[in-house]
């Protein structure tokens, strides 16, 4: 798993979301089976404070809390790059600046964004709580 953050210059309550989120995230994936943990490193993280105006222009909700790019696990003919982007700034602001409820907010988007990459769709992930 490759963590990458945009090169912007970001401020001080943004850079402890980061903190925050990075270390949510770290701490998840260890929690994870090892094969899934091993497919997973092929699978970049993007930690982002807000959707980019381009992002919503190709269709992304300015409040949208994650997202999925890429070829899923099973797709081995696609090279396309797979990607998870949550954005910290919604999550954030959805929970209502509440540290616990940040944390488990991270830790399921995130998941839910792996379980679109191992192939769930939504109602696969509604029915195992990670909506």
């Amino acid at each position: 798993m490759k963590k990458m953050t945009s090169e912007k210059n970001y401020d001080a309550p943004f850079l402890r979301l980061l903190e925050l989120a990075s270390l949510e995230i770290e701490t998840t994936r260890l929690e994870l089976p090892p094969a899934l943990r091993r497919a997973l490193e092929g699978v970049a993280v993007v930690l982002e404070e807000f959707p980019s105006r381009e992002q919503e222009a190709d269709g992304v909700s300015s409040d949208q809390l994650g997202l999925f790019e890429g070829a899923d696990a099973a797709d081995s003919q696609n090279p396309q790059l797979a990607r998870i982007v949550l954005w910290l700034g919604n999550l954030w602001e959805m929970c209502e600046a509440e540290e616990a409820a940040y944390l488990e907010e991270v830790r399921i988007t995130f998941l839910h964004e792996l379980g679109h990459y191992i192939g769930f769709d939504e109602s696969d992930l509604f029915d195992r709580g990670l909506e």
